[in-house]
This record gives C-alpha cells, sequence and structure tokens, in this order.
C-alpha cells in the first residue's frame, strides 16, 4: 500500500475556491465501444471507465477536476479570456457557441488553482467536448498565464492535456500558441518548479509538439492516443501499414517517451505523491525511524576471505541479490520513471523516485534480471544508449529538485552491438560521466554486484562510492584482460588476482570509500541483514551534505577524481 494514502504530508494554506457543483444524476454517458449507457454518477465513481467492457470514457474539465482535487475545491482562472477570430472565418463564432453549449465551458481548457493530497497547485484541464480540444489563442493564452502566475508564487502546475492540435478557423496565429506556451514553461522551469503534464486520449498535433511533452514527469492514462501526426496522414504520406498499437499510451513508453502510464483508479495517488516527492527543498526531513537498525562507522576491515576470482564467480551467480532487492527494503515507495524522450526505455538501466525516510530522493540501478526470459528482457544488464541517456535525464531532474541521487551498479559493461554504436554509445557514456561529475547534488554510487568498465562507470562518478563485501569492479572482464595480456582466456583465474578488482583491493588504492558486509554472500537470504546497514549508512552520507553548499558539492566531488 502506498504511503500517501495515509496523507503523511500536508502544505499550509486555505482552501481554495468554490466547490464544484455540477449535477452528474441528470447526466447520460455512452460507452464509446460498447455503447451502453449510464447516469453520470455511476461512471463517476467507476471514475468514468465502462462498467461493462472497461473503456476509458471521455471526461469533461469539471469531472475531471472533481475526481482528483481534494473535496472538489476550485478557484477557476482567466475565465475571461475568450473568443478570438483573427481570420474572420465564416461559422466560427456559431461553432465556439456550439462548443461552449455541449462542454459547459468557455473555452478548450479550464486552468485554476486547488488542492491534491493537501498540496496547492495551479491545474489544468483540456476539454475534449470543446472542439475535441484544439488549441487556438484563448487555450494557449490561458495555458501561458497559468504558468505565469504559478512562477510568480512559486507553485507547481498540473495538466490534463487532450487535443487534435491546431484549431483550424484561427490559422498561424493558433501555430503561435506553441512558441508562447513553451516560452512560459521554460521560464516556469528555471525557476526550478515542478511540471507534471498528464497525456489523455487523444493528445496529437501542436500540444504534443509544445506544452504536453515539456513537463518534469510526462504520465499517459492508460489507452491514450498520443503522437504528433495523426495515423491516417502518416499511413497516407509512407504507404505502409502502421504497427499494432502504434501511438497509443503503452507505445509511446516504450519507446521512451513518456514516464508512467497511469491507471484511472490510482491517478490520484500518483499525483499526491509527485507533487510531495517535487516539494520546495527545506520541507522535507530525515527522520530515523525508532525500528532503525544503525550501524556506525566505515566498514574498512573486512578481509579478503575469498579469492578474486572466487569473488568473481559470485557476482555473475544468479543467487546473487539484485539492486531491487536493496531499493525495496532502503527506500519507501520507489516509483520507477521511464524513457530517454528519444528513442526508447532501457530496461537493463532504471531509475525514479524513492524516499529515504521522507526525504526524496533519485535512484538508477542497473538491473540483469534473475529468470532467463527476464534476462533477455534487460539484456543481461548491459545498458544501450537510451539507458545512460535516460540516466542522464534524471540526474538533471534530481538536481533541478535538489535530490540526491543513489545509483547502484550491477553491470558486465555497456552493450556492444551495432544498434549501439549506430546510436551512440561512447557519447552517450561520456555525457553520462560528465553530468554525474557536475551535479550540484549530492550523488553516492553502490556496486552491489559486477563493475564493468565504462557501463559501470558511467553511473558511478559520485561524491563516494561503496561496495559490497564481495562485489567487483574492474576495467574490463578477467577473461578479456588475460586475452590482452596473455593472448588467452584461459588464464582469468590468474589475470583476477592481477586486476585488484576487489573491493579490498580498490579501498587500498583509494577508489572506493567503504565496504559493506555481506553476511556471508549477497543472496536473497542474507538481503534482509545487508540492507538496514546500507540504509543507515545511506542516511549517514546524505546528513553529512545537509547544508551543504552546490558549489562545496561539486568541489567535493571534483577533489575525489583529482586523487586518482
Amino acid at each position: 500500500m502506498s504511503i500517501f494514502r495515509r496523507k503523511k504530508y500536508k502544505r499550509s494554506g486555505e482552501p481554495t475556491g468554490a466547490v464544484l457543483n455540477i449535477d452528474l444524476g441528470h447526466v447520460s454517458v455512452t460507452c464509446p465501444k460498447c455503447k451502453k449507457t449510464y447516469t453520470g454518477n455511476e461512471v463517476f465513481h467507476k471514475n468514468y471507465v465502462c462498467p461493462h467492457c472497461e473503456t476509458y470514457m471521455p471526461i469533461g474539465a469539471k469531472e475531471r477536476l472533481l475526481m482528483v482535487l481534494d473535496d472538489g475545491a476550485f478557484e477557476p482562472w482567466f475565465e475571461e479570456v475568450g473568443i478570438c477570430d483573427p481570420l474572420k472565418t465564416l461559422g466560427y463564432p456559431e461553432k465556439l457557441a456550439a462548443a461552449q453549449k455541449k462542454s459547459g465551458n468557455t473555452e478548450a481548457v479550464t486552468v485554476g488553482l486547488g488542492k491534491i493530497g493537501g498540496h496547492t497547485t495551479v491545474i489544468g484541464v483540456c476539454d475534449p467536448a470543446f472542439m475535441l480540444g484544439s488549441m487556438g489563442h484563448a487555450m494557449g493564452e490561458r495555458i501561458t498565464r497559468a504558468f505565469e502566475r504559478a512562477t510568480e508564487h512559486r507553485l507547481p502546475v498540473i495538466l490534463f492535456c487532450c487535443s487534435g492540435g491546431a484549431r483550424m478557423q484561427e490559422g498561424i496565429i493558433s501555430l503561435m500558441q506553441m512558441e508562447k506556451t513553451s516560452a512560459a514553461v521554460k521560464r516556469h522551469s528555471d525557476a526550478g518548479l515542478f511540471y507534471c503534464s498528464v497525456l489523455t486520449d487523444p493528445t496529437m498535433g501542436g500540444v504534443t509538439a509544445s506544452f504536453a511533452t515539456l513537463a518534469d514527469v510526462i504520465l499517459a492514462e492508460s489507452g491514450a492516443r498520443i503522437g504528433f501526426a495523426g495515423p491516417r496522414v502518416i499511413q497516407q504520406t509512407i504507404g505502409q501499414a502502421l504497427p499494432h498499437g502504434f501511438q497509443t499510451a503503452q507505445f509511446q513508453l516504450e519507446h521512451g517517451m513518456v514516464d508512467r502510464v497511469v491507471e484511472r483508479r490510482t491517478l490520484k495517488n500518483t499525483l499526491h505523491y509527485l507533487l510531495y516527492a517535487h516539494a520546495p527543498h527545506g520541507e522535507h526531513h530525515l527522520m530515523r525511524r525508532h525500528n532503525d537498525f544503525h550501524h556506525e562507522g566505515v566498514a574498512l576491515n573486512i578481509p579478503n576471505e575469498k579469492s578474486a576470482w572466487e569473488k568473481v564467480k559470485m557476482v555473475r551467480s544468479g543467487e546473487r541479490a539484485s539492486a531491487m532487492d536493496y531499493i525495496e527494503r532502503v527506500f519507501e515507495d520507489f516509483r520507477e520513471l521511464h524513457g530517454d524522450r528519444v528513442f526508447g526505455d532501457d530496461h537493463a538501466l532504471i531509475g525514479g523516485l524513492a524516499l529515504l525516510n521522507d526525504q526524496p530522493v533519485t535512484v538508477l540501478a542497473n538491473l540483469r534480471g534473475n529468470s532467463m526470459q527476464e534476462r533477455f528482457h534487460r539484456n543481461f544488464g548491459m545498458p544501450k544508449p537510451e539507458g545512460y541517456r535516460k540516466a542522464i535525464r534524471l540526474m538533471k531532474q534530481a538536481e533541478k529538485f535538489a535530490r540526491p541521487v543513489i545509483a547502484f551498479i550491477n553491470t558486465s559493461g555497456a552493450f556492444c552491438g551495432i544498434d549501439a554504436e549506430e546510436r551512440g554509445q561512447g557519447t552517450a557514456i561520456a555525457e553520462s560521466i560528465m553530468t554525474m561529475a557536475g551535479l550540484k547534488v549530492p550523488t553516492l554510487c553502490i556496486l552491489v554486484g559486477e563493475g564493468g568498465s565504462g557501463g559501470a562507470l558511467a553511473i558511478a562518478a559520485g561524491n563516494e562510492v561503496w561496495m559490497l563485501e564481495n562485489s567487483t569492479y574492474a576495467i574490463l572482464s578477467p577473461e578479456g584482460y588475460s586475452a590482452i595480456l596473455w593472448k588467452t582466456e584461459g588464464r582469468a583465474e590468474d589475470a583476477a588476482k592481477l586486476m585488484k578488482l576487489t573491493a579490498q583491493d580498490l579501498v587500498e588504492l583509494n577508489v572506493i570509500e567503504r565496504i559493506i558486509p555481506e553476511f556471508g554472500g549477497a543472496t536473497r537470504e542474507t538481503v534482509d541483514m545487508i540492507a538496514p546497514v546500507m540504509h543507515s549508512a545511506i542516511l549517514d552520507f546524505v546528513k553529512r551534505y545537509d547544508g551543504a553548499s552546490p558549489e562545496h558539492i561539486v568541489q567535493d566531488r571534483y577533489q575525489r577524481f583529482r586523487k586518482f
């Protein structure tokens, strides 16, 4: 169960606006798929999911606000921004009047102030019933003003996006709204403020190519159609059949364009979590729980009881605990965020948000997989460029919101393949190292298994680097080292000893700062003993940098590199 069901955190402030007053009992809603008709009250309590076929139904702006806001309290803004008819298009005023009557709104977007889980937020909702949410001057102006006011009052923004694209009746003025809204989003972002967009069905055209996809976190409703050009236009242009599920929310998730696909029943909880995690720096507190397992001091005196080759075999074992085993025990409520916003979502290198005793942190982790099926899915833990670019995106986001970064490393190396080289594997690794080296937030890197070459180093350029007792970290595999040095892979065991790849070796070489005990071996049987030690040590690390200036954090990390 998510901790946010308990509403642990609230920001102060007076209730905003009046409660939305909607008579749902006299409204009939027809499912677009099975054509069954229900009363508004019936489908509202089902989050507008058809009780018969579970199809997601369109939701009006007021109904959407009522679903996600605390007690339905909402203060509308900029309702005076209305009709604009720059081209004097025949019949356009009549079309606007019809849309206003049909939707019950004065324009295609409603913006204002509300609360979610006690967090005051600027919120906007595009209404599909108003000319399919098409963007004209009034819509662009309301969204721009909403971001400007949010920037002035240092408030987060949540936008529910739904649009068929530009409003043709306004011509080039409609197109200019893309520039205007994007510029307003940039100012809000430069002020260090949080913006979350929720892409609903459909989100297309100029809305997709402007404010909808510029958010810090992009959510998409399950089944929503999302894209720039419409599928019919694409098919006519290229003369090819489109793949099944093309431009759906799931398609965009797999191709790295959205962070998460969310179900309506969990949407409010997810928004509450994100608002909490992105609350202003200093409003979170690192409070030790009474049942914390305390381990003081740095564990540097753990003897090297096993040979280097034995440790190589241990970290390659399918029985070794994964990074996710530690994440689930060390942090609360980890939520994975997906995609590099360019090509895809790499399953070998994951990242997301988590809580460390109520302190939001950004977590990165290599995952190899347990079963053979999962190992293929995760490419045996070998990231491709999109994995490193996702890590870069999440590290920059952590810096923006002053979140510590905790990285768990376990990879034999970056993927060696044609597609990785075509997409710039070397550049992606270099940019990841450079990004982490310059982050203005504390960064901690923990090797929980194998650390292979530059593929591991890409997310290991931290203020401190720790290793589990039997983990390894090396320039390449012992087999590869043997082949280069002695022209044969047969001397891998000799190579492992010569390479100084154990945690104990690397402490002596001043490459790492801490060794974490494994209590016999980091398996799923011992992870419950390892995790409390790790939890306490990570807390101590974060506390050491509490109050440190960004300049101090960067300089401290740089001086660590200069020792090598």
